[in-house]
């Protein structure tokens, strides 16, 4: 199983403040992904400890932790002792993860942004 870093960069998000997006705002991912870019579902349950999160942003610390799922609901955990701090993805099943791709997550302010994949290269 080969799994994938994905960067996701703030796209657009004129309705919260970032009308150009912002660049140096985002995520980085290793996840297992299928032949149409989606995540694999089955590799994932295989390599759940190595599918990881890290956020950065200019005027945060970096946060790190693991892509998580309780029932059909997807979400960065970054403290699996406290579902305070969980990102929910929206319906991450049916994103997929190609250049130029967007990805939407709740964020901390409980605001839906949307992330563009910027970067996808195999990690193995």
């Amino acid at each position: 199983m080969t799994l994938t870093r994905i960067t996701l960069r703030l796209a657009r998000n004129p309705d919260h403040g970032f009308p150009e997006g912002d660049d140096a705002r985002g995520y980085t991912l290793a996840l297992p992904l299928d032949a149409a870019g989606h995540i694999d579902e089955a590799a994932w349950l295989a390599a759940r400890q190595r599918c990881t999160v890290e956020s950065f942003a200019p005027d945060e610390d970096k946060r790190q932790g693991r892509l998580n799922r309780r029932g059909h609901n997807w979400f960065f955990d970054y403290d699996a002792s406290d579902t305070a701090d969980d990102e929910p993805l929206f319906k991450l099943e049916r994103h997929s993860f190609g250049l130029g791709d967007y990805v939407t997550i709740r964020d901390d302010e409980d605001r839906m942004l949307t992330y563009r994949v910027s970067d996808a290269q195999p990690l193995e």
